[in-house]
């Protein structure tokens, strides 16, 4: 195998294994019933936030996973511009947090699963990549998608059982 592709395998490697972070947050939410959606921010290759939903918990319609990650990582760094982070979340975001993601200058987002009524990293809109906010935050999809909508199909299946 040449270094280019070992390079390549690398990458992979942690942009899967950063996923299986957020999906251990997203499995945090579920335990407290909250939706199963995690995320994880990156800089340097080192985890510096993560979070789970906490909207039931918190009586708080602001409390996606994004947001509390955005918040924790901007506290960690003591900067709210988070230019060399990445964000890992299981579910792509929605409006409010795809406009936090731009605000806060990320590099980019990966997500896993895609999100077909309110998605706006790629499904719906692309707000994270519209050059009118004066930013602009590539949105990747897919990365580990069979895990993180296994995850939220199981935990809406449970939902409508009861």
């Amino acid at each position: 195998m040449t270094d280019d592709a070992k390079r390549a395998v690398d990458i992979i490697s942690a942009r899967e294994s950063y996923m299986r972070a957020a999906l251990a947050e997203a499995d945090r939410a579920a335990a407290l019933g909250e939706i199963p959606v995690g995320a994880v921010v990156i800089r340097g290759g080192s985890i510096i936030a993560r979070a789970h939903n906490r909207c039931r918990i918190d009586c708080d319609p602001t409390a996606h996973a994004e947001i509390i990650a955005l918040r924790e990582a901007a506290r960690a760094r003591g900067d709210w511009r988070l230019a060399g982070c990445a964000l890992y979340v299981t579910l792509e975001p929605c409006p409010m947090c795809a406009g936090a993601i731009a605000l806060a200058r990320l590099d980019e987002v990966w997500y896993g699963a895609p999100d077909t009524r309110q998605g706006c990293c790629g499904s719906v809109y692309r707000i994270t990549e519209d050059r009118a906010l004066g930013v602009f935050v590539p949105a990747n999809g897919g990365l580990l998608a069979d895990e993180c909508a296994a995850r939220l199909s199981a935990f809406m299946s449970a939902v409508r059982k009861k």
